[in-house]
């Protein structure tokens, strides 16, 4: 996967906390039903990033086929209940 970082997403992206690197694997590990179109051409993933946290990251995917990440954070911990009784 080739993933596309400039100012504007890696400042709006990383806001939260939430790091490139744990971004990138979160999208990179996705499990079904992840990626789940939730309209507009925006793809979500929710799961656990490379340390180990659950978090959720929203992207596009530019024409050239390159992931624009536009936003990620930590999931809540009402979030997470959620996530885990989702996947069983």
């Amino acid at each position: 996967m080739e993933f596309r970082w400039n100012e504007w997403n890696l400042e709006h992206a990383t806001r939260h906390g939430v790091g490139v690197e744990e971004i990138e694997s979160l999208i990179e590990a996705a499990m079904p039903p992840f990626p789940e179109d939730i309209g507009d051409g925006k793809l979500l993933v929710v799961g656990q990033g490379s340390g180990g946290r659950y978090v959720q990251a929203i992207y596009v995917i530019d024409d050239d086929g390159a992931l624009y990440v536009i936003h990620a954070r930590p999931l809540a911990d009402h979030e997470k209940r959620r996530f885990r009784r989702r996947m069983r």
